[in-house]
């Protein structure tokens, strides 16, 4: 089943607050198995509830009350029997004596069976919490094996909860303070393989206290590569002298995908998909994290293991709860979209800036085609030489109009070096590359209308030719423009093309964000209000190589239609890249960012024209153009590419930097699983 999460390296996870009676073991069991059901009924793999959630956790002396804790373990052995049938694993907070000590405790039983009991490590016993008075810590206690229902049962911090059928489905438990500390105990159980943390809390609330909780998940989320599930005790609990939000959340490596309602009057439950491959290959990918786990190999060689079946649901529907972004390299959110924005502009300035100040250049070379790329580096460009308190007549730019150049991309062109003031000529590349389609007998020269490869590379070999040697004779650099898109799909002229030049401020900024920061010097006026015009009409117009002969008025090619829509591909390079992810999850991925244009949020600028759909059949069509193109066809490209910054995160194909692959590789292994794990129709 091709719309199945856990066929996708998700996993579902739930937190529940559950309304509570204070010292009513039987009616917190009723309303805990109740929200069980619920999330066994949503497919859930995981449903964890707060601290002490079957005694309660406001009872105080009442915790050394024999009636007490003799109700609250039969509860416990009442949910163990009546969840055999509920595919979660459930996470519980009961009191639990052992050997004349009292411990605060987790109970995590899947399917009828207990599979361990974890003690809280650290007991708060400062401002309004004693916990001290009635329980022990759990962090000084040998692991051991207890009794619990007359079964040997796991017992102690060290436990990770591994599924046997859901890879990377790992999970270890913490109790509320322990995620405070220095040191919390889920660091280690990271280390020693879990990507799930789970959470148990009571913490009441206090103001401002809401954000130090998710300021502790979010960090040790992103710190551990892990999933991080909390929960707090919600309506119910004594408010003798403290009250309680019910704070519920779920944090994925720093980001928040889910957050209950907090001081919510009844029970709550929340869901996220968790994404168990991404945090795989994130570990793999980042070694310094392997290297603190093995430093730390003594302690987390201890953890123990305890294995159970998940048994899924693989061949029935089970849709993806979590937003996918269109654009991974353009946030949705107006603010942060800016903040990226005005990053990316400046480092790429900055860059440019830093190399001419180390050549001790004053003058740079540009071609400018009226299309996305130049116009963007020519804006860089003249940033650049504001800052460096050059005039920006030292920008030398170039149209090159050839066999193939509109009127309408001509005339912007012109009307876009004339609004930034740079210095503008025209250099007309047709008797070049007429002369060099004669030197080597192409058909073209013979009049017969043969547009092939060879006759578009003649005109991208005669514009790059010119602008060295125009760099050479005035003394100055040529800026490139060939973005990171065009390296991804090899869809650039080698060495004599938009492949090369002394310093590419694109190099690692891919179309669909080169798109964006036009819109946000264009809405901020950067450059003036005729400078902002000229930049909308090129945002406008359809990205083309121009270099097979149209009408005359408009291009004739569109780049898209040979390559694929920019929009998808932008997204397969992404997950791809900066993920590892096999073809048929960047499908299943893509097809739930794009199948609905009314669905989800879009990048702030972008007109109803440009939000569109994609059926499956075309996701796979373009993915499978582009896993062919990316891995078997253009990484000699990549291979000898210029200097330029590095913008984005996962954005960079430099063999310096973030992507060093052979030129000689074969596709056959990312298309035959394309093709045989991603149906034409879902």
């Amino acid at each position: 089943m091709f719309d199945n999460i856990y066929n996708h390296g998700f996993a579902r996870v739930a937190v529940c607050i559950p309304q509570v009676k204070v010292a009513d073991p039987a009616a917190n069991a009723a309303e805990t198995l109740r929200l069980s059901q619920e999330a066994h009924a949503k497919s859930c793999a995981l449903a964890l509830f707060p601290e002490l959630g079957i005694s309660a956790y406001t009872n105080e002396d009442l915790f050394h009350q024999d009636a007490l804790l003799e109700a609250t373990a039969a509860e416990i052995r009442g949910i163990m029997e009546r969840t055999r049938e509920l595919m979660p694993v459930l996470i519980v907070g009961a009191p639990f004596e052992l050997e004349g000590r009292l411990f605060n405790c987790a109970f995590v039983i899947h399917r009828g069976r207990l599979l361990g009991i974890v003690p809280k490590s650290y007991l708060p016993n400062y401002r309004e919490f004693y916990e001290k008075r009635h329980f022990a810590p759990g962090w000084p206690q040998t692991p051991r094996l207890v009794t619990f229902a007359g079964e040997e049962v796991n017992f102690g911090s060290d436990l990770i909860f591994t599924a046997s059928d859901v890879r990377d489905l790992k999970i270890h438990v913490e109790i509320c303070e322990d995620v405070w500390t220095p040191v919390p105990p889920s660091t280690f159980g990271a280390l020693a393989g879990a990507t799930v943390l789970a959470n148990l809390s009571a913490s009441n609330i206090t103001v401002g206290k809401a954000d130090n909780r998710r300021m502790l998940c979010r960090s040790q989320s992103a710190r551990c590569i892990a999933a991080y599930l909390y929960s707090a005790s919600g309506p119910g609990e004594s408010t003798t002298d403290l009250a309680w939000d019910g704070q519920a959340a779920v944090f994925e490596l720093g980001e928040q995908l889910a957050e209950a309602e907090r001081f919510p009057q009844e029970s709550q439950l929340i869901t996220a998909d968790i994404d168990l491959e991404r945090l795989r290959q994130e570990r793999m990918r980042v070694g310094s994290w392997g290297d603190c786990a093995h430093s730390q190999s003594e302690k987390i060689a201890a953890f123990r293991k305890v294995e159970f079946a998940l048994a899924p649901p693989e061949k029935q529907r089970v849709a993806l709860n979590r937003a996918v972004n269109r654009f991974p390299f353009v946030p949705d959110d107006p603010k942060l979209l800016d903040e990226s924005c005005y990053e990316a502009f400046n480092i790429q300035v900055h860059g440019l800036v830093t190399r001419l100040r180390a050549t001790g250049m004053t003058r740079v070379v540009l071609g400018i085609s009226g299309g996305l790329d130049s116009t963007h580096a020519l804006i860089v460009a003249a940033r650049s030489l504001d800052r460096l308190g050059l005039p920006r007549q030292n920008i030398l730019c170039y149209t090159l109009p050839g066999f193939a150049t509109s009127k309408h991309t001509k005339t912007n062109a012109h009307a876009l070096m004339s609004a930034m003031g740079v210095s503008a000529e025209e250099i007309d590349i047709t008797p070049a590359s007429r002369q060099m389609l004669n030197d080597i007998a192409h058909p073209n020269s013979k009049g017969l209308p043969d547009y092939d490869v060879t006759f578009e590379n003649v005109q991208a070999g005669a514009r790059t030719s010119l602008l060295f040697r125009l760099a050479n004779f005035h003394n100055g650099i040529v800026v490139g423009t060939g973005d990171l898109s065009e390296l991804a799909l090899g869809w650039c002229t080698y060495g004599v093309g938009d492949h090369m030049s002394h310093y590419n401020v694109n190099a690692s900024v891919p179309k669909t964000l080169i798109q964006h920061l036009i819109r946000w010097v264009a809405d901020r006026e950067e450059f003036g209000d005729s400078a902002s015009t000229i930049l909308r009409s090129i945002l406008a117009t359809e990205i083309s190589p121009e270099l097979v002969p149209g009408d005359g008025d408009r291009p004739a090619q569109s780049t898209e239609q040979i390559v694929g829509p920019y929009a998808l591909q932008d997204f397969n390079l992404y997950y791809i890249t900066r993920f590892g992810f096999r073809p048929s999850k960047v499908a299943f991925l893509s097809w739930n960012a794009w199948r609905d244009a009314n669905a989800g949020e879009w990048p702030p600028g972008m007109t109803d024209q440009d939000k569109k759909a994609f059926e499956l059949a075309i996701i796979k069509k373009w993915l499978r153009t582009f896993v062919y193109r990316f891995f078997q066809i253009s990484q000699f490209k990549r291979s000898a590419i210029p200097n330029g910054p590095k913008v984005a995160s996962g954005g960079s194909l430099s063999p310096r930097g973030d992507w060093r692959a052979p030129s000689d590789s074969s596709a056959r292994i990312w298309t035959a699983e394309l093709d045989a794990n991603v149906p034409d129709e879902a």
